[in-house]
């Protein structure tokens, strides 16, 4: 565990997700209240991590779970990672490859440029296809809280178990929270309706940037893409990253999240 805060350069209070090869197993680690099981039912595998209760306090150490004794708990949704789980036979802490506050890698290559020399071993399972990190629900005593937003949307959520309150009561249990995160190394400008001079402009819906976003305005493929061109457009080393307006609905409230902590704006 200390290894892979070391890799990325990770704050020791901010919590890993530990992801299983199933519900059973997330089970035995964790008390999955009646909410839990509707999400889990309806989203694993796939992008949605639940914070939960801790039930084994051996199955996910101290370090991993930031002394708090609540656990971050995911399915994944890929095949060789379930494969992986699967024959290991126990839970795998998997934070994105990258170094602590920079932008996610969503490519074999982006993983290995920020975090390879530190790995021991790299398996390519090709491009990820959400883009986006895991939503993450807490499933505690008391609301459920969205403490991060993700593929699985708020909308979703909250048809399954009702409203769902305000994060920061338990924010600390999630990762992905700093006000500083995702960031490339030129500044972002968000809300911009064209670059300034000297800024790569990451565009949404028809636009001639070489940074686009989805020319067709599909929040889906904005998703997956924003990662990369952010890493593109970082590359061109211009003096900022302007940012087209996203729709913050669906999808687009993840996408929004990524892109004010890139920024920096977050309160």
């Amino acid at each position: 565990m200390a290894r892979v805060f070391e890799a990325k350069g990770r704050p020791r209070f901010n919590p890993l997700i530990a992801h299983v090869a199933d519900l059973a197993a997330a089970e035995r680690i964790a008390h999955l209240d009646d909410r839990a099981l509707k999400l889990a039912q309806a989203f694993w595998p796939g992008p949605l991590t639940l914070v939960a209760p801790l039930r084994d306090l051996t199955a996910v150490c101290d370090l991993a779970r930031a002394g708090l004794d609540t656990v971050a708990l995911r399915v994944p949704g890929h095949a060789m990672a379930r494969a992986l789980l699967t024959a290991f036979g126990r839970p795998l802490v998997a934070p994105s490859a990258n170094r602590s506050g920079r932008p996610s890698p969503t490519t074999y290559a982006d993983a290995v440029e920020e975090t390879g020399d530190k790995a021991a071993a790299a398996l390519d399972g090709g491009p990820c296809q959400v883009g986006l990190e895991s939503t993450v629900v807490s499933v505690l005593d008391g609301p459920a809280r969205l403490l991060r937003p993700g593929a699985v949307t708020r909308v979703q959520i909250e048809a399954l178990i009702g409203p769902l309150a305000d994060a920061e009561a338990d924010a600390k249990r999630s990762p992905g929270r700093l006000a500083l995160h995702y960031a490339p190394d030129a500044p972002v400008r968000l809300n911009a309706t064209g670059p300034n001079p000297g800024e790569a402009f990451l565009a949404f819906g028809p636009s001639d940037s070489p940074f686009n976003l989805s020319r067709g305005s599909d929040l889906a493929e904005a998703a997956a893409n924003l990662f990369a061109m952010l890493r593109a457009a970082d590359r061109t080393k211009p003096t900022a990253i302007a940012v087209a307006p996203i729709p913050d609905e669906g999808l687009g409230e993840a996408i929004n999240d990524r892109l004010t902590r890139a920024s920096g704006y977050v309160g």
